[in-house]
């Protein structure tokens, strides 16, 4: 099947121009596409992942995916999408945050064999003459288009207002098209919703200097059910680094998926067949919670490794109780089935030396050590209202010691409500 279509049927589509030429122009194999990653942080996160399974959809359809870093378009900073300028980074920062995001883009594309290339727009960016570029490129551009495109709109409008800085970030990200244009072949811009007034002046931009087709598609901006931007949880950003958000903790954020949202992100972010995926919709109950699990497995095992993957669901079977997975409910996973296996080596923990656990620590100061409760009083609340837990027994009263007999084999486990549970581990 055609690569645009599989990414229209999964989900990934909101928007593209000339949409027939742009079909036939990936019935050919090997074509060029590239997103642009924002290096304002040394980490990817969830609200990234569209884009980034886009691409990696677009290998496995045979093409040539570029993934742009924008190490010189992040020291000016995109108005798109912002009510407020954003902070201006140092080089130093923004080449840093750059190394970091190339090393977690492996993860999803291969780059062995030039299947993909990893560039920076730092090589030709921060070189360039700004006479030359006012000549060449800038004549280009009309300001009366520009400030009519939505991103300029809303900061126009904004308190804040448009710095001049910002106002050049249209055609420096055009540019960026002309270049990748010249030097790959490259035709398709991909991007986020917020960025089809730039994606569109690259493609005006190749039209005027090269007189040649030029295609963009945009991606819809992921919300779940409930209305909630996607990666977003009470406790911050559900990061791709590992070293910010465990391999446990971002298998715990997808289990924990709306039941009517399960069918729609098994089609974004995992690579199980369609087919497959359109079964899960309309299950309930235990069938919609073996999905959740599956969808939860594949997405750690395509950020986090098969290995990483099958540790993480062992703990949580652990902790939530052993599951059979139906050998009939999307068969293509590679999930253990039998919830055989488990063990509690990849769960949160804490250490709890014998000298600090002395005869006995008070129950509500040991969820709050644990992490439990933000406060020794939410601790205390949590506990009289009924949510915590040692070792599988409530915990009566929030002073209640908890001493060297209630751990087993040198750990106990901690729960507050259903979701969240820590093992403290005594030390010598």
């Amino acid at each position: 099947m055609n690569v645009i279509q599989t990414l229209k049927e999964r989900g990934f589509v909101e928007a593209t121009t000339h949409e027939t030429e742009l079909v036939e122009h990936f019935d050919a194999p090997g074509r060029t596409c590239y997103i642009g990653f924002d290096p304002t942080a040394s980490s990817l996160h969830v609200g990234s992942l569209v884009p980034i399974m886009a691409l990696a959809h677009m290998q496995r359809h045979g093409h040539h995916p570029i993934a742009l870093v924008g190490g010189g378009t992040g020291l000016v900073g995109d108005p798109s999408g912002k009510t407020e300028m954003r902070q201006i980074l140092t080089e130093d920062l923004v080449n840093a945050n750059a190394e970091a995001l190339k090393a977690q883009l492996g993860r999803f594309i291969s780059f062995r064999n030039d299947q993909a290339l990893l560039a920076n727009n730092a090589e030709w960016l921060t070189s360039l003459g700004y006479i030359p570029f006012l000549r060449d490129i800038g004549r280009h551009f009309s300001v009366n288009r520009m400030i009519k495109a939505e991103s300029y709109r809303l900061r126009i409008e904004s308190e804040e207002g448009l710095s001049f800085i910002e106002f050049n970030y249209m055609l420096l990200q055009a540019y960026d098209f002309l270049v990748l244009y010249d030097k790959h072949a490259c035709r398709l811009q991909m991007g986020g919703s917020d960025q089809w007034g730039n994606i569109v002046a690259g493609i005006d931009l190749i039209r005027r200097m090269r007189q040649q087709p030029a295609f963009g598609l945009t991606f819809p901006l992921i919300t779940t059910s409930s209305g909630a931007k996607m990666g977003k949880t009470a406790a911050g950003a559900v990061w791709l680094d590992p070293l910010r958000t465990s391999a446990y903790d971002y298998y715990q954020y997808w289990v924990n998926t709306d039941d009517r949202d399960v069918a729609r992100f098994l089609a974004l972010f995992t690579f199980l067949p369609l087919d497959e995926v359109n079964a899960v919709s309309g299950l309930q109950g235990a069938d919609i919670n073996s999905a959740k699990a599956v969808l939860a497995f594949e997405a750690t095992r395509v950020a986090h490794g098969d290995q990483e993957a099958l540790k993480v669901h062992e703990a949580a079977q652990s902790m939530f109780g052993q599951r059979a997975i139906p050998e009939t409910l999307l068969p293509s996973s590679t999930i253990p089935r039998s919830g055989a296996g488990a063990g509690l080596h990849d769960a949160p923990c804490i250490t709890v030396s014998a000298a600090e656990l002395g005869q006995g620590i008070a129950a509500f100061k040991l969820f709050h050590l644990a992490g439990l409760a933000q406060t020794s009083s939410a601790a205390r609340r949590l506990i009289e209202q009924g949510g915590g837990s040692c070792n599988g027994r409530r915990v009566q009263n929030w002073d209640q010691l908890v001493g060297p007999a209630d751990f087993q084999e040198g750990q106990l486990l901690l729960r507050a409500g259903k979701k969240k549970h820590c093992i403290v581990k005594l030390t010598q």
